[in-house]
């Protein structure tokens, strides 16, 4: 299942082809020459090597599962991202108190190293630029701090996305997974191992960004790993929010949020976790056929069941009337989502808000295209045609003009 890359990427830019393993590799060629040295700034936040902590404890979202004497679960998986949300609001809050603003401080030149780390930052930039063509346009109007910390945080959920779900997926173990967070471990530490890693460590270091998210979205990965089926919404929504929710909370410290809002840190955080969980509902509603090929169902099972459906009706692709009124529920829990989330894209800093609004905005289209292909998503896949992007970008754009409201904001 895709990484819906929230905020990130737009809908139908996304391939699994060879083509962005190749760039990969080429980049960590090039850094191989020079691994030697330090590329990232030793100025960094004091966050005890990217870790956030609670009375010296590391969190998780595992954490805040609490158990009854028989063993059940007693808080649901919104209130386990809720405390992920309010820790990493919490971090954006100290820098503030700290600048006093949210825009970062200039790059600290480091004879012999600027221009590789520039050079890092530029390979990202390809990156994105090749494979979220809409969202790397939409880059154009941040400032260039920011516009490059975006580059380096998609690169590393892209490649994270690739370890399950691109060409080598098959090979892909829990082991290999293990491998990849000491890597992210190190990162955050100022080790980076490669070009693409360079970056990505020096953009934790200048912006408030916490590991844990990055931890979760790898969480989802062994998660694609062993599970195949939800039992309910509960279930889902978790996996919605390891996969996609993790990229909100990792971006939001990047696009920072607008001097003269009066939203609170909290709500523009889960307007951000929102966007997340309606671009994965929305990516899981457009492939279920594609996913039921790969013996996988992305659906609540107990939804399903109270429908008068089952494994078997999606494995069959039978759109009937039952389908359809199923479909129609699914896509309304999705557009609720995507309710919630406009309400935090406003409070964003305004040169951030146009690419925003463009992945909500195209995103959201995808669902009145299942509707269009009469809820037929088992052959049929729901895409936002070019003509249709060119009069959806324009209006994404007048909405990022829109300023933040003058009110304090109750989302939180």
């Amino acid at each position: 299942m895709s990484v819906a890359l929230l905020w990130v990427v737009s809908p139908c830019e996304v391939s699994n082809g060879t083509g962005f393993l190749e760039s990969v590799r080429e980049g960590n060629r090039l850094f191989d020459s020079s691994r030697h040295r330090n590329l990232v700034c030793n100025e960094r936040l004091k966050r005890g090597g990217g870790k956030q902590t609670d009375n010296g404890r590391k969190f998780s979202v595992r954490s805040a599962i609490v158990a009854t004497p028989s063993g059940e679960r007693t808080m649901t998986s919104e209130q386990m991202v809720y405390d992920v949300v309010l820790r990493q609001a919490a971090l954006v809050k100290r820098q503030l108190r700290s600048t006093d603003e949210l825009e970062v401080k200039p790059d600290i030149p480091i004879p012999g190293n600027l221009g590789l780390l520039s050079e890092a930052y530029d390979r990202c930039g390809e990156v994105c630029a090749e494979y979220a063509k809409t969202f790397n346009l939409g880059t154009m109007l941040m400032t260039p701090e920011r516009r490059r910390a975006i580059w380096a945080i998609y690169v590393w959920c892209r490649r994270t996305d690739e370890l399950v779900d691109g060409p080598n997926a098959s090979y892909i173990t829990p082991a290999a997974l293990d491998r990849w967070e000491n890597r992210l471990e190190d990162v955050f530490n100022g080790r980076p191992f490669d070009m693409l890693d360079a970056a990505l460590s020096d953009t934790v270091s200048n912006f408030p960004v916490d590991i844990q998210p990055f931890r979760d979205m790898i969480e989802g990965m062994r998660m694609d790993l062993r599970k195949s089926r939800y039992k309910n919404f509960d279930e889902l929504y978790l996996y919605c929010y390891y996969v996609a929710g993790t990229v909100g909370l990792m971006s939001v410290p990047i696009m920072g949020i607008a001097p003269e809002s009066k939203a609170t840190t909290e709500s523009v955080y889960n307007a951000a976790l929102a966007l997340g969980i309606a671009n994965q509902l929305t990516n899981i509603l457009r492939d279920v056929g594609e996913d039921a090929r790969r013996g996988r169902v992305y659906l609540p099972q107990d939804e399903l069941a109270q429908a008068g459906l089952s494994d078997e009706d999606i494995f069959a692709g039978r759109v009937t009337d039952k389908w359809r009124l199923f479909m129609k529920k699914q896509i309304h829990r999705a557009r609720k989502f995507f309710d919630d989330a406009e309400k935090g894209v406003t409070e964003l800093s305004a040169a951030s808000r146009f690419p925003v609004w463009a992945s909500l905005v195209l995103y959201r289209k995808i669902l009145d295209e299942i509707e269009a292909n009469d809820y037929n998503n088992f052959t049929r896949r729901a895409y936002v045609s070019k003509s249709k992007k060119l009069i959806a970008l324009p209006i994404a754009y007048a909405k990022s003009l829109v300023p933040p409201t003058r009110t304090v904001s109750l989302l939180s």
